[in-house]
């Protein structure tokens, strides 16, 4: 029995085998290429066939015998195709694998950019939008995750008025249990399995309060469990409360310094103000006084004045004529007033009599 009649018998009754490439789908152009199929123990032989082609390629399986290896030594866009393999049990064939896709990327092309809208800082959670763009007129943009080229993020392009080709990708909801990293490429419709070169890496940012500490990286998370860009926002939320205290504490300073220099100037006007008007009735009470001793002077009786010149001796009556009487001797002497008793003792009495002479 031919291979080609067991494969068609034995059709669907084998599980079938697995194909990857490495180290990847999607190669830069003349890099070596590796396709791996594996089936199930006891397989006798592998087939990898390329979709459309009449030519295929076998190969024994390697030991223990449960894959086989294809070797592409230069990529170039003749080997860019979908491919499938099968293996050969002593059952018969197995059934097809799933399509691989082989993509080669080319510098013939110019690569496009790859924006977030609005921002590539996303919260927890939530959804972005992926901008992919080029000048060059690319019927169709792939947007890839990296670790996970996956072709069916593919979207035709739209032409913007500006004369630019575009495609968003809508991203999301993303959290920060995983790397959100992508690239994007354009390529025609003509030629699906030939890429440009990528564009450049476009990183998104994931925050918010939705975060579960424990899915982050331990480089993202500070000793005491938070993650680290809470601890930021903690600490630029405390260094604001600090400047605004600050500032409030310097305006009600000045705003209170401002108070104190009015009142003190307030102060010193009233008690200016009280000192003049006690100024001006200590003058009135003065002059008041003057005037009333002046009235008192001109008012004073002509009988004080006669008193006070009766009680004044002038000058005249201080010649007085004494007369001696003395055992009836009468001596004539003109003496200036008796001194006192304790001058000279006394050894009798005498009598004093004063006399007028005209």
């Amino acid at each position: 029995m031919t291979p080609t009649l067991r494969a068609l018998l034995c059709l669907g009754s084998l599980p079938k085998p697995t194909l990857w490439a490495e180290p990847g789908p999607v190669t830069p152009w003349g890099s070596p290429m590796t396709l791996w199929c594996q089936g199930t123990p006891g397989a006798e032989e592998y087939r990898l066939d390329k979709e459309g082609s009449p030519e295929w390629k076998i190969q024994e399986p390697q030991e223990p015998g449960e894959k086989a290896k294809f070797s592409i030594t230069h990529m170039t866009e003749l080997d860019a195709w979908r491919y499938h393999c099968y293996y050969l049990s002593p059952d018969g064939w197995s059934e097809a694998s799933d399509p691989l896709e082989l993509v080669v990327t080319t510098g013939s092309y110019s690569k496009p950019s790859l924006s977030a809208l609005p921002s590539p800082v996303v919260t927890s959670g939530g959804n972005v939008t992926l901008q992919c763009g080029s000048g060059e007129g690319f019927g169709r943009f792939i947007l890839t995750k990296e670790g996970d080229h996956r072709i069916s993020w593919t979207l035709d392009s739209q032409r913007q008025p500006s004369g630019q080709f575009q495609a968003l990708f809508p991203v999301g909801p993303v959290t920060p249990s995983h790397r959100w990293t992508f690239r994007c490429y354009g390529c025609y419709r003509s030629r699906p399995q030939v890429w440009s070169y990528p564009s450049d890496a476009l990183d998104l940012q994931v925050s918010g309060p939705s975060v579960d500490p424990s899915t982050l990286r331990p480089e993202l998370t500070s000793r005491a469990g938070l993650p680290m860009y809470q601890k930021v926002l903690i600490g630029v939320s405390v260094t604001f409360i600090l400047l605004l205290s600050s500032l409030l504490l310097l305006l009600f300073l000045l705003k209170h310094r401002n108070k104190c220099s009015k009142s003190g100037a307030l102060n010193l006007e009233a008690k200016t103000r009280a000192l003049q008007k006690s100024s001006s009735s200590m003058a009135d009470v003065q002059e008041q006084n003057c005037g009333e001793d002046a009235s008192l002077r001109e008012s004073q009786p002509e009988e004080d004045k006669k008193m006070n010149s009766q009680d004044t001796p002038s000058e005249d009556a201080q010649d007085v004529t004494y007369a001696h009487l003395n055992h009836l001797t009468l001596k004539g002497e003109t003496t200036a007033p008796p001194s006192s008793p304790s001058d000279q003792p006394q050894v009798e009495p005498s009598v004093y009599a004063s006399l007028a002479i005209h």
